[in-house]
């Protein structure tokens, strides 16, 4: 038979493996393009991705300049842009290169960049495995890259333009990049006597710095990786002095690496002031500087205690952390925060985060539905690098593990880092695979009788058998393994069965993640932004008054003032950059939480039960129109709850009851209800009532209940309910209150939405009409389907114009008739207030889509008012 030798072939195979793995990764990320791309451009996946493409149209306008502030969000300050500019400017430099000048050409290369960065984080994947392994390891590493599932592949695919694959890529790299420094370092003989013996290793610790800058100057988070790195430092250094081996090479890579970091960090400047660490301020060079110190510093304490005892230097190094700590936190405090206090705060959560999805904590369903067998693996992985490390440690092993620890942990914190955790994911389980692979072939291949030494697996020698020890018990341990042992041509069965084990493991991993990516890019071609939303941005953008802003220009902040006639859009912050990039007008708060929290910010507005008390904050921040949508009222109206008070959140508005799980039931679930005052906040009152006085039409709940000391519980447990009409309800609420026995009382409640659809619609008390705020468009879909004439039809998103509104002297109830934009009829009602009426509809002079069809008419007296645009925009008195 002839034998094919492979190994003059393995280039090749290995160049031809990762092209396919290559093309398989460009092909699942690219499926999305069938149904984003559009006329108009492309239908871009979730928020920040709009506002990415915002900065490569800025960029493109004025390449290669860089916004590190954008008048375009956040009125009325502005905002500051807390990432870098490597992103952008790489679209922004292929969008020239390809002549692409367009609104929609621009969108389609842009798109495309996410998926080709996944695609060389598949040679980068292939590189760190070989480093730390073997090629074998490296094809292995290099095709669960391209098949891995979750955060990482959403985050990479075609649509979803935005730096956080960019931030995995450069952090792979640096990885990469820092192996090869380490292991360039420690092999060679370093002597400062000798230049041409430091050449190479500092030249590879330059490039690992350069390497970090490309992350840095993507993200600030690339900070991570320097404690990622400073972990490793001290792990290292201590193992190396309880090995007996120097560790000079560390302190040589360490501070070539961040010396070229801080250089590059000093010569682009400090556009944030301040020493933050989440910001690009002069605090990176202050940690980077820190880093090396701290190199230096465990370097020559290693040297002076050399020959000493081996619990010397992890006793010293205590100690001396220990004052250091102490002595920033009393002399430093601006650095112990720096360095300590925001080490510890990026490991926490607090209340408000846990509504911003990307910043929920990670639980362990989550991890299992994103990485399932992959997580056994790379455990599996994380066990082979320790156990190879258990006589000698090898510094590139050590670094992974520390690396995918502390990313774990971080993920584990902040559900976002799952993309970054990817990569160790495939990592490790690569190195488990291989690991087995190596250890088992010889023995498939004689199971399967295909030979023994031409069939070895490549790059796996067949160890050489010990020699005897000398003396007689060598030579009766000699015998008796030569006895043992079995022949030649005998698999080892437990070998065989461990291949095959982990071999259908990995193949399971792989497929199976491969056929979650295939169904998450298919589905994400139906994705984008909600056609709803779309429709009233781009009305927004041809229907309301330009804000006297240019939304190209890159502007000073020192120098920059918005001119009389802009103003801000009120919403929440999930849709501001839908707002700045489809409307090109001002949100107030935007994707990165500002503008939400504070006396001033979306949320107190949103939920406010005090007409007045928002209109004051709208008035501070000058704000015109505001939009609302059903998932503000509904499934988020959670969110700025929470943020307006994180210590009560909803409990406010939808407070829980506890109820028997079913009748006659000793088992209670916690079950929201909406109270009134769900229905008096300012998101209710706009979107689903139109700013119109709303009595209750329906039954209501009547609720006896005991508070939660007296039922020993978390939740008050109601023990009766009745349904009744809402002035019926109120009254056996006041009665029943009086003579209340203790520890008890009643309420009036109504369902949660998702429990019943329309009781969103249904105050428990008359709601009154807000008197500024008028309804200038709302979206087509009615999202209770195709309601009959006496169904209700509530829009998905609609427009307010706050304006001032012209008043009225009377008394009782006034009211008008408008009919939207989309057909929909209803009456305006207000009760008047000290014998006044403040309107916000014109009956004459309004060009506008939703009109009034008559006059004001004071209900009962049949007194009927015109009202000019002019009297609504000048406050005036019509009477």
């Amino acid at each position: 038979m002839v034998h094919v030798d492979l190994n003059k072939y393995r280039p090749y195979i290995i160049i031809g493996c990762i092209v396919l793995f290559a093309l398989l990764t460009l092909w699942t990320r690219g499926i999305p393009s069938e149904g984003l791309v559009t006329a108009e451009g492309v239908n871009l996946l979730g928020n920040d991705p709009w506002y990415s493409l915002r900065q490569v149209e800025q960029t493109v306008a004025n390449f290669p300049n860089y916004a590190w502030f954008d008048h375009m969000t956040l009125y009325p300050t502005g905002d500051a842009i807390h990432w870098g500019p490597l992103f952008a400017e790489i679209i922004a430099a292929l969008c020239i290169l390809v002549g692409a000048s367009t609104r929609p050409e621009i969108m389609v290369v842009a798109c495309w960049v996410p998926p080709l960065m996944a695609v060389a984080m598949v040679p980068v994947t292939y590189l760190l495995a070989k480093k730390i392994a073997d090629w074998k390891t490296g094809l292995i590493a290099a095709g669960l890259i391209a098949v891995i599932s979750g955060n990482y592949a959403y985050r990479s695919l075609f649509g979803f333009v935005d730096h956080h694959i960019a931030e995995t890529l450069f952090s792979a790299l640096f990885a990469l990049a820092y192996i090869v420094a380490l292991q360039t370092a420690r092999s060679s003989p370093l002597s400062p006597k000798n230049l041409d013996t430091l050449k190479i290793p500092v030249i590879t610790s330059a490039l690992a710095g350069i390497a970090y800058l490309l992350g840095f100057y993507n993200m600030p988070t690339m900070i991570l990786f320097a404690l990622i790195v400073a972990a490793f430092t001290l792990v290292q250094f201590i193992l190396d002095f309880l090995q007996g081996r120097s560790s000079e090479y560390l302190a040589l890579v360490n501070t070539v690496t961040f010396a070229v970091a801080i250089v590059g960090v000093a010569a682009t400047g400090f556009p944030h002031p301040g020493i933050s660490l989440i910001f690009y301020t002069v605090g990176h060079v202050i940690a980077y500087a820190g880093l090396i110190a701290g190199t230096l510093a465990l370097y020559g304490l290693s040297v002076y205690l050399q020959g000493r005892p081996k619990y010397y230097y992890p006793g010293a190094l205590l100690a001396v952390a220990a004052i250091t700590v102490a002595v920033l936190y009393v002399a430093l405090p601006d650095i112990y925060n720096l360095l300590i206090w925001n080490l510890i705060y990026f490991f926490t959560a607090s209340a408000t985060t846990t509504t911003v999805q990307e910043a929920m904590p990670w639980s362990f369903a989550a991890a299992w539905m994103t990485f399932h067998w992959g997580l056994v693996l790379a455990a599996g992985g994380a066990a082979v690098l320790i156990w190879q490390c258990r006589e000698r440690a090898n510094p590139a092993h050590i670094f992974v593990l520390i690396w995918s620890g502390i990313i774990l942990a971080s993920t584990a914190a902040h559900v976002r880092y799952e993309y970054y955790l990817a990569s160790n994911i495939a990592l490790l389980a690569a190195v488990f695979a291989g690991a087995v692979l190596n250890m088992g072939w010889k023995d498939v291949t004689r199971l399967i009788g295909t030979g023994s030494s031409a069939s070895a697996a490549p790059n796996a020698p067949e160890k050489q058998e010990e020699p005897a020890r000398k003396g007689k018990k060598g030579e009766r341990t000699a015998e008796s393994r030569k006895a043992k042992a079995p022949s030649k041509n005998q698999p080892d069965y437990l070998k065989v069965g461990a291949f095959a084990l982990v071999a259908i493991v990995t193949l399971f991993f792989a497929g199976a993640s491969l056929q979650g990516n295939i169904a998450l890019a298919t589905s994400a071609k139906y994705g984008g932004m909600n056609s709803q939303w779309m429709e009233a941005l781009e009305w927004m953008g041809s229907n309301t008054p330009d804000p006297g802003v240019d939304y190209y220009a890159i502007v000073n902040p020192e120098t920059f003032t918005y001119p009389e006639e802009s103003y801000g859009v009120m919403s929440w912050w999930d849709y501001g950059h839908w707002i700045t990039f489809i409307s090109k007008r001002i949100p107030n708060n935007n994707p990165f939480q500002h503008g939400v929290s504070g006396p001033n910010g979306s949320a107190a507005y949103l939920v406010s039960t005090s007409e007045e008390a928002a209109n004051q904050i709208l008035d501070n921040i000058g704000t015109r129109y505001v939009i609302t949508d059903i998932d503000l009222v509904t499934a988020k109206f959670h969110a700025p709850a929470t943020w307006a008070d994180p210590d009560v959140a909803q409990e406010r508005f939808q407070p829980h009851y506890l109820l028997p799980v079913s009748a006659g039931s000793t088992s209670y679930q916690a079950v929201p209800f909406n109270n009134q005052s769900y229905y008096l906040t300012m998101a209710v009152r706009l979107h689903n009532f139109d700013g119109s006085m709303t009595d209750p039409t329906a039954p209501v709940i009547y609720a006896e209940y005991l508070e939660p000391a007296t039922a020993n519980t978390s939740y008050p447990v109601i023990i009766r309910t009745e349904q009744m009409n809402a002035t019926a309800g109120a009254a056996a609420v006041e009665e029943y209150n009086k003579n209340a026995p203790a520890g008890a009382g009643a309420t009036l409640l109504n369902m949660y939405y998702q429990f019943q659809g329309n009781s969103i619609l249904q105050p428990l008390e008359r709601v009154p009409a807000l008197r500024h705020y008028r309804l200038v468009h709302e979206s087509p879909q009615n999202i209770f389907g195709n309601a009959g004439e006496d169904g209700p039809d509530l829009k998905a998103v609609k427009i307010f114009e706050y304006v001032p509104g012209a008043t009225i002297k009377g008394e009782g109830i006034i009211e008008v008739p408008v009919v939207t934009n989309t057909g929909r009829e209803f009456t305006y009602r207000q009760e008047s207030i000290n014998g006044t009426f403040v309107v916000p509809y014109a009956t004459s002079g309004w060009s506008g889509e939703v009109k009034t069809t008559g006059p004001y008419r004071i209900v009962g007296t049949g007194q009927t008012f015109d009202v000019t645009e002019e009297d609504i925009q000048q406050g005036r008195t019509i009477n």
